[in-house]
């Protein structure tokens, strides 16, 4: 049964909650938030709004149109035990004060518009995402940028680059080679105890956790995975796992980043997004028959994501730093085209098991980069275009494509080189989004127009490796 405002109001007063952190999405994908004493908090309040600035909020207002308001959703409350202070968490809806209606580039908002919209085309009544978020958990972290110089510095106790580094008390070795991450026990893996404090304290949060793991990167990159779930719980959730992340990460002394590619020549953190539509309980990805036991609509479904997948990718691998990781030779599924476990593929369709139930496609491509409520909700989208118009994906390839000659390969379409070739893509094929009112143009226009400047600003500064090849010349 979902919880409503007074059921709330009971979880403050039953937990001695002190204060209350209202919490949302920005356009970018990164929780906002504001905190009040709990002693204010009314249902009133809870029914009516809360007011924030959303001229200060990157991609929303503009500042003669700046007054917002945010309202909890009281199905989302939980309690913050990463704080010290008694603190209960709303995960917030933003509305228009003026119209009082949803605003349009809410990114919960779309989400919950495309789950609707999923409904009323009587093809399915529930999308079911299931996400694999990579991350680094870094020592040291050290940046500057200025204009006479540029430079970065991470580090990890586990690094192999730290195999001859002197350390108080004697060099244990038991680094991680590159490349081979995927799964040594400890000592080796020296991460385990804080990977199952964070799926603990998830669980805390209400989050359903499969299992955790050291990935292929040296310099401790981790992997935990969440159970599926519909699509708007799934970007909740998946906002509380990037949180946790962070906090305990911190709380022991590492700093945790979800960036693609922070390492030169090791694997980078994906995102690995599994999905599949069901209607009355029943899942519908699922045919006995057909080719890897997927059903026509899900060929059509994959058809779908593998045709927008370059306009996708805008929103699913949305940091210039994403295409540092979707490049050749660290297994980037760079290939547009399906196939059974096939890892060098785009789009793999897991075969651990034959039920029914159990049959998905998984679009991997996509980095934890990305906003979950804007990309679950594309992703979707680009489906169902697939399924309406009986878009049939490329064959299967099920051999290493890594391994195909470059005649073998001319025929297959690849990913965006850049995340200009991806706003390129997506300027030139976004009208699938904008079905059911599910995106709206004002929010595509302020979205590749912030990325637009992400991609200048990094082409108008020299990298440091610049001066390694040219400062000579």
């Amino acid at each position: 049964m979902s919880m409503t405002a007074k059921d709330v109001l009971k979880l403050i007063k039953d937990h001695d909650i002190k204060i209350v952190d209202t919490r949302f999405t920005d356009l970018f994908g990164a929780w906002q938030h504001y905190s009040l004493p709990a002693s204010r908090l009314t249902e009133d309040m809870m029914e009516e709004g809360l007011g924030f600035d959303g001229s200060s909020i990157k991609g929303f207002q503009v500042i003669n149109e700046s007054d917002m308001l945010m309202v909890p959703d009281p199905s989302s409350a939980f309690v913050d035990t990463t704080l010290g202070v008694p603190t209960l968490v709303l995960i917030c809806d933003i509305i228009d004060p003026i119209v009082r209606e949803p605003y349009s580039r809410d990114p919960r908002n779309v989400a919950k518009k495309a789950e609707a919209y999923l409904k009323s085309t009587g093809l399915a009544d529930t999308a079911y995402f299931g996400p694999e978020a990579e991350f680094f958990l870094f020592s040291d972290v050290r940046f500057s940028q200025a204009a006479n110089h540029g430079y970065y510095f991470v580090d990890s106790p586990e690094a192999v680059w730290n195999t001859g580094a002197e350390v108080p008390g004697g060099n244990k070795g038991y680094r991680i080679r590159h490349k081979e991450g995927y799964f040594p026990v400890p000592p080796t893996d020296t991460l385990q105890d804080l990977r199952s404090k964070m799926i603990l304290k998830m669980m805390e949060f209400g989050i359903d956790i499969e299992l955790h793991h050291h990935e292929v990167a040296t310099a401790g990159q981790c992997e935990i995975d969440m159970r599926f779930d519909t699509l708007v719980k799934m970007a909740d959730q998946l906002q509380k796992y990037k949180y946790v992340v962070r906090q305990i990460a911190r709380e022991h002394g590492y700093s945790a980043t979800f960036m693609p590619k922070p390492l030169f020549g090791d694997n980078g953190s994906g995102m690995h997004c599994h999905q599949s539509l069901w209607k009355d309980g029943e899942p519908l990805f699922f045919d006995e028959t057909q080719y890897a036991l997927l059903s026509k609509m899900a060929q059509y479904y994959t058809g779908g994501i593998l045709k927008h997948a370059p306009a996708l990718l805008a929103i699913c691998a949305p940091s210039t730093n994403s295409y540092r990781r979707l490049v050749p030779g660290f297994e980037a599924p760079i290939n547009l085209v399906y196939s059974v476990r096939n890892r060098s593929a785009a789009i793999r369709v897991p075969t651990y098991s034959s039920s029914p139930k159990s049959r998905r496609i998984e679009f991997r491509a996509p980095d934890a980069m990305c906003n979950p409520y804007l990309a679950f909700a594309a992703m979707m989208m680009a489906g169902l275009d697939g399924i309406m118009n009986k878009i049939e994906p490329p064959p299967p390839l099920d051999v290493d494509i890594y391994e195909l000659s470059p005649e073998e390969k001319a025929d297959i379409r690849g990913t965006p080189g850049s995340l200009s070739e991806a706003l390129d893509a997506l300027e030139a094929d976004y009208e699938f989004l904008l079905q059911g009112g599910v995106f709206t143009p004002d929010l595509l226009e302020a979205y590749i127009d912030a990325k637009r400047r992400e991609a200048v600003s990094i082409a108008l500064r020299p990298h440091p490796y610049e001066f390694s090849m040219y400062y000579d010349a």
